[in-house]
């Protein structure tokens, strides 16, 4: 298994390491998404190069950088932190997928969803009342410009999955079992597919 730093320097970026510096109890600190979990969902065949990802949090642009290299999509990263924004920035001038990579620095409930975004990715960047309101925003894109828009959330917290379960216009459609790439046992290391049905 390839580690984080090796990845890094294939796609050229700087990504590794978790940072709170600016955290609180409505924005949670950056921490990037394992590559062996991005793997496992880029070789999943749910997003290829029709495709447009949003990622609310992008931190560095790990998710984004990476995907659009792996599975060739075009890639919108949302980050609301400045500094953290501006490393992402930084990464994107030398990134091998930079072309294919977007960045935007703003709140993700304020943060309009293009009508060309049907890939979404979460790793539990806010609380859930920022959720809810950025979950209305899509909404509104959706009724605006009908289209299959499929959510993943990795390692999803308890709050997210009462909220998801029980919002008709989510319904759940897979999951990417992740626990076999850690060796702690862990039940929230999965990816969950929601798919938006616009109910």
């Amino acid at each position: 298994m390839m580690n984080e730093e090796k990845w890094d320097r294939l796609l050229q970026i700087r990504t590794w390491g978790r940072d709170d510096s600016s955290a609180d109890q409505y924005r949670y600190p950056y921490e990037p998404t394992p590559y062996p979990v991005l793997e496992r969902l880029a070789n999943a065949g749910l997003i290829g190069k029709e495709n447009t990802l949003l990622d609310y949090g992008c931190g560095k642009g790990r998710v984004d950088f990476f995907l659009s290299w792996q599975t060739r999509c075009r890639a919108i990263g949302v980050e609301y932190d400045r500094r953290i924004y501006d490393r992402a920035a930084e990464n994107r001038k030398t990134a091998v997928s930079a072309g294919r990579v977007t960045l935007e620095l703003a709140g993700a409930e304020h943060f309009p969803v293009p009508a060309r975004v049907d890939r979404i990715y979460f790793f539990n960047p806010f609380s859930l009342e920022i959720l809810r309101k950025v979950t209305g925003r899509i909404l509104e894109s959706w009724y605006e410009a009908p289209r299959e828009i499929l959510l993943f959330f990795y390692y999803p917290s308890d709050e997210y999955l009462s909220f998801l379960m029980t919002e008709d216009s989510f319904l759940f459609r897979d999951e990417i079992d992740c626990g076999d790439l850690f060796q702690r046992e862990d039940q929230r290391e999965r990816i969950l597919i929601f798919e938006l049905s616009g109910v």
